[in-house]
């Protein structure tokens, strides 16, 4: 029996909302972690419940799977209700503290008495200014009438007020978009003054508050009432199978049918009026309670992760500064650094920009002829793209691969696809029924007649902007034959009918669920022998049945297993008899942990892998996959050490037990070990190690 992977992501995401509640925590800091809350909740709405209701329709006809279904709709209402009334009580408190900052954020309610109340008449002129100048050009209503279809004209990721005119006892209907995209959601106010107090008001509320604006002269009316509504859709969507059309155009399409996508729920203002909100059930066409949800007045939440700080510096969390690699900064090219030992970065606390330089000078470097990269995520602005753009202007060939199916992304990924396409870029859109998501690049250089490949393999995306939130391993490697694998690798990606023998590296969909089941055997084998026998994982999300049902046997056996997870865990711990030797933290902090690590005693070998992908099935088996052994003796122990620091974690470290209560790993006064900051000032000390040691050149591992 296994934990309900849906029911654990919101587990997961009680988490995010331990952060937001934590008094340690800089205000500021917590703020935008009810953001991210409210960001991973609309994503699981529009994927996981989605998904649900899918399956829900498909297996209608049969009478126990509709009931399995039914009540995990329910257990996760339940779920999602108190959340939701946690969520209130911590904003509420969270917000009241601002005050004391001199910070006051005039949530108004629905008659707009808080503005009248607490902003001066000058105040109120420039917010009518502002409004005018600023914010009305881009507002259009529209005008409700018995032919609009009303669900098509809602964008899913868009905050509506639903309007209702009064004339007499005549009731026109409104909807009104918040231009969320368009102009800042929080409004700093010019100060009263000279005082110190500053105030943000919501855009929200200053649309609202000049709502009649819009409509004087327009349409007739004696009063209105308006209030805050969103709609999720199912975030699936559907391909064709014309063979005529392009990857593209249907890409394109598949996008544009998620506008029309079915409802999965529709959150509004809880003191709607019932006669609105019977309206507007009506208007859209909603066929259960369910689909309904009474909510906080304020939607999309997670435009808070970006809430500014308007106080103190104490208000957010200290900066730490990232750190140069001295390997690389001590050479003279990346390419000489790589070629003296493997390197090994982890982000955020290295730079990023060491990656960039690498994919920059491959871009000019004389006897660099070829560059190959799969991309997932890039980010708006990405140096890396204009890196590859600048190669081919230097005459060197570049194929990229292009995940279009990348959740979210689909659309960046088809802009900078055909960008890449006009500037000369070879760009391939990989294996139609498996997800690119390997993190691979691969440069060819020819060195004394011969052709020298140089390999990053990562954890992460290449996107600079995640790459200061997300932790991820990336190691650059010109090991001979590791690099030949990740050149088979894209060879995979352009023909999967070709088969290729993966010695070091482990691959999805080939070979990953066999040699993972081999690697855990390996283990259980030496306990029955009554030999030393541990694995230690570092993962996101742990959900794969069989890999689960693998440790289970391991802990039978009596190997001693160590998890964190970050995410889903359906597994659970400490069923007597049945995965007692199995324990499981996981750790929510200021950077969110995204790399995957596997460590198998082995003989007291240690085999360490990094891996771009989780033990979920779709990672294992419909997924193009990377795994690599870490064969350099010294960047193994870094991450060991790095791997020991999270479990002696005793200050953001949550227990998941076999009802995932998230309790805290208990906290030693004493002792306390904050692990991401512990693997800061472990690496920083490692920087200053390594600065301090005379360069040598030292043999490459080859072998």
């Amino acid at each position: 029996m296994n934990f309900n992977k849906e029911l654990s992501w919101l587990s997961f995401n009680e988490r995010v909302l331990q952060e937001a509640a934590d008094q340690s925590v800089p205000l500021i800091e917590r703020i935008r972690f009810l953001g991210i809350y409210s960001s991973n909740l609309d994503e699981f709405f529009r994927v996981r419940v989605g998904n649900i209701r899918r399956c829900a329709m498909v297996e209608a006809e049969q009478d126990d799977l509709k009931d399995k279904w039914e009540v995990l709709h329910q257990d996760i209402s339940l779920k999602v209700n108190q959340l939701t009334n946690n969520f209130k009580i911590i904003a509420d408190n969270t917000f009241g503290q601002l005050a004391k900052e001199n910070i006051i954020t005039i949530f108004d309610d629905s008659n707009n008495s808080q503005f009248k109340q607490h902003l001066s008449v000058t105040q109120l002129d420039w917010l009518s200014q502002y409004f005018a100048n600023k914010i009305k050009r881009h507002i259009t209503p529209i005008i409700i009438h018995s032919k609009t279809q009303l669900v098509n004209c809602i964008d899913d990721d868009g905050i509506y007020f639903l309007v209702a005119l009064h004339q007499a006892k005549q009731i026109k209907y409104a909807l009104v978009e918040i231009p969320r995209e368009e102009t800042e959601r929080f409004i700093v106010l010019p100060s009263i003054n000279r005082r110190k107090t500053q105030y943000i008001v919501m855009l929200d509320d200053v649309v609202q508050y000049f709502l009649n604006t819009l409509f004087e002269g327009v349409i007739e009316f004696d009063s209105i009432d308006a209030y805050s509504m969103k709609l999720t859709r199912d975030a699936e969507y559907n391909l064709t199978d014309d063979l005529d059309e392009s990857l593209l155009d249907q890409m394109s399409k598949g996008l544009k049918q998620r506008l029309k996508a079915d409802m999965v729920r529709l959150v509004y203002d809880r003191f709607m009026p019932q006669y609105m909100l019977n309206y507007l059930a009506k208007a859209l066409k909603v066929k259960h309670d369910d689909d309904l949800a009474p909510g906080v007045r304020y939607r999309h939440f997670k435009d808070f992760v970006k809430f500014p700080n308007l106080g103190a510096p104490q208000l957010e969390n200290p900066e730490l500064p990232a750190l140069d690699c001295t390997r690389f900064t001590v050479s003279p090219s990346i390419f000489t650094a790589i070629s003296q030992q493997d390197i090994l970065l982890y982000y955020p606390y290295h730079k990023f920009s060491h990656f960039t330089e690498f994919v920059r000078q491959a871009s000019y470097d004389p006897l660099v002829h070829q560059i190959k990269i799969n991309i997932y995520r890039v980010a708006k602005h990405s140096r890396i793209i204009q890196s590859l753009i600048e190669a081919v202007k230097n005459g060197k060939k570049v194929s990229v691969v292009v995940e279009l199916k990348a959740r979210f992304d689909e659309q960046a990924n088809i802009e900078w696809a055909k960008v890449m396409k006009d500037a000369g870029i070879e760009v391939e859109f990989g294996i139609e029924t498996l997800k690119i998501h390997s993190k691979l690049c691969l440069v060819f250089r020819k060195e004394h007649d011969k052709i020298v490949r140089y390999a990053h393999i990562g954890t992460g995306n290449f996107h600079e902007k995640n790459a200061r939130i997300y932790t991820d391993l990336a190691l650059f490697t010109k090991h001979k034959e590791i690099c030949q694998e990740v050149d088979n690798v894209f060879s995979f990606i352009s023909h999967s009918y070709k088969r290729f023998r993966f010695n070091h590296l482990i691959v999805s969909p080939l070979t990953s669920r066999r040699r993972l089941y081999q690697l855990i055997d390996n283990e259980i084998d030496n306990a029955q022998q009554n030999r030393p026998a541990a694995i230690t994982l570092k993962l996101n999300n742990l959900v794969d049945t069989g890999l689960i049902s693998k440790l289970y046997n391991a802990s039978q056996a009596g190997v001693n297993i160590k998890i964190l997870v970050r995410g889903m865990c359906s597994l659970i711990p400490g069923i007597k008899g049945k995965s007692d030797n199995i324990s499981i933290i996981s750790i929510i902090d200021r950077f969110l942990e995204h790399p995957r690590v596997m460590l198998f005693h082995h003989h007291g070998e240690q085999l360490l892998f990094i891996s771009s992908g989780d033990w979920m099935e779709r990672n294992i088996d419909h997924r193009v996959e990377v795994a690599c052994p870490i064969y350099d003796t010294t960047l193994k122990q870094r991450i060991i050490d790095i791997l020991d620091l999270h479990f002696q974690d005793n200050v953001k470290a949550r227990i998941i037990d076999s009802k995932q209560s998230n309790q805290y790993v208990p906290a030693d006064a004493t002792a306390p070990v904050r692990s991401q900051i512990a693997i800061y000032h472990y690496l920083k000390a490692q920087e200053i190690q390594e600065m301090n040691i005379q360069p040598t050149t030292s043999k490459h591992h080859d072998e």
